[in-house]
């Protein structure tokens, strides 16, 4: 199909390596307005007038729109190539940035999120397709765990460089500023992301309701694979407890212990520091091991450790708390696995499918984990819990406990799915 992609190009060259840029750098780019959210939350909250429920929703309502759109993302990668899809998704996040920066209400901000969410369902399976396509499927999996590398580490850092920032511009400027950059972006991408060779097809020729019936069909070809379900509420519980940390809920947790705030946003950044270093930990030590199974467990046992020191061991202190948070990220890695387990037990022509429902759960999941310790913390306060108290963490905790317990028992049920072909 022409425009996306009119004449051969060399893969793996510097046009290559330049294009993949482009696409990781707008995965950086969305991570990093989610990520920064768990820093100006305090900020946003004070300023619009916002209840701690409100806050956990504004959260949760991007990770379910996100969750249901981006099903379809990398179908339509496949039919109209990363030329038309890319650019115009970093164009509706560079917009909802700035709705999002001059929000006045809560409605408002959930409008930000919800234009945020549908640009973004193509940003992360947008840069595993542009590895695939400038680089050849041979080295897929590996550009794949690079874009995650990068996003997680980077996501580390912006946090703190958020922080910062705040103590010397107010959100809105701030984030005024993101949407500045997102333009240049924008502008970038519409000038240099594009296939290496014509994308094969008819794009949407059958129709906007013919393509959505034959992603729902493939969808549910998948889904009648009952581990494909274990594998992704296993994932789904897992990767919402970090979601729901790394976004909103860390540096609250940290502040409990007494550590103020700033420090208490760098020990939340130790996360996704976590999270980067453990990505390509990870993966090696399955192939290693030949087992999905037992990275899995062990993974989610030191999570269910770190969180419950952090909700019942008092006055922890900062390095504690930052080492715990970081052991946290680096074995909430495993989620990772999740994919691979799962793409284990379907046909080659469904391993997208497969990734696209895990991911969906992921994230669902996800955005209930997020909005639920705002709620029960509310319940907490009105039957006279007081606040900024351990106990009042503990209760907001209880849904991430019990997401981590869960994610145990189907890891100890979930039966091994590594390739015998790879031994």
């Amino acid at each position: 199909m022409a425009g996306s992609g009119t004449a051969e190009a060399e893969l793996g060259g510097a046009t290559a390596w330049w294009v993949w840029a482009l696409a990781t750098t707008f995965v950086v780019y969305l991570f990093s307005f989610q990520t920064g959210y768990a820093i100006v939350n305090p900020s946003v909250q004070q300023e619009v007038g916002l209840t701690a429920i409100q806050v956990g929703t504004i959260a949760a309502v991007y990770t379910w729109v996100f969750a249901i759109f981006q099903f379809f993302g990398g179908a339509l990668l496949d039919r109209l190539g990363s030329r038309k899809v890319l650019p115009a998704s970093i164009a509706l996040v560079t917009l909802g940035a700035f709705v999002f920066a001059n929000a006045q209400s809560y409605g408002t901000l959930l409008l930000s999120q919800f234009v945020l969410a549908i640009g973004s369902c193509t940003g992360f399976v947008g840069a595993g397709y542009v590895g695939g396509q400038w680089f050849g499927m041979a080295r897929f999996s590996f550009m794949f765990g690079l874009v995650q590398f990068v996003a997680a580490l980077t996501s580390a850092f912006t946090q703190n460089l958020i922080d910062f920032s705040l103590r010397h511009l107010g959100w809105r400027e701030l984030f005024n500023g993101v949407g500045v950059f997102g333009i240049g972006l924008f502008v970038l991408g519409a000038l240099f992301i594009r296939n290496p060779r014509p994308v094969e097809g008819a794009g949407l020729a059958e129709g906007i309701g013919g393509f959505f019936v034959s992603v729902v069909k493939g969808m549910a070809q998948v889904a009648r694979i009952p581990h494909v379900w274990i594998a992704s509420i296993n994932g789904a519980s897992l990767f919402g407890a970090m979601l729901s940390l790394g976004v909103v809920w860390a540096p609250k947790l940290l502040m409990v212990h007494g550590i103020e705030q700033s420090t208490a946003n760098l020990g939340a950044s130790m996360l996704w520091l976590g999270l980067a270093v453990g990505s390509p930990v990870a993966t090696i030590w399955s192939d290693r091991v030949r087992r999905r199974k037992l990275p899995i467990l062990a993974g989610t046992v030191v999570q269910l450790a770190c969180l419950l020191a952090l909700l019942y061991v008092p006055s922890i202190g900062t390095g504690l708390g930052m080492t715990l948070c970081f052991l946290f990220g680096f074995a909430n890695a495993v989620h990772m696995l999740a994919f691979s387990t799962a793409a284990d037990v379907v046909e080659p022509s469904q391993i997208g499918t497969s990734a696209a429902i895990v991911n969906g759960i992921m994230f669902i999941l996800g955005g209930v984990l997020i909005a639920r310790p705002g709620v029960l913390g509310s319940r907490a306060l009105e039957r006279g819990v007081e606040a900024g108290t351990l106990e009042l963490a503990q209760y907001a905790g209880r849904p991430l406990v019990i997401a981590l317990v869960v994610a145990l028992a189907l890891a100890l049920y979930m039966k091994e799915t590594y390739p015998k072909a790879r031994e």
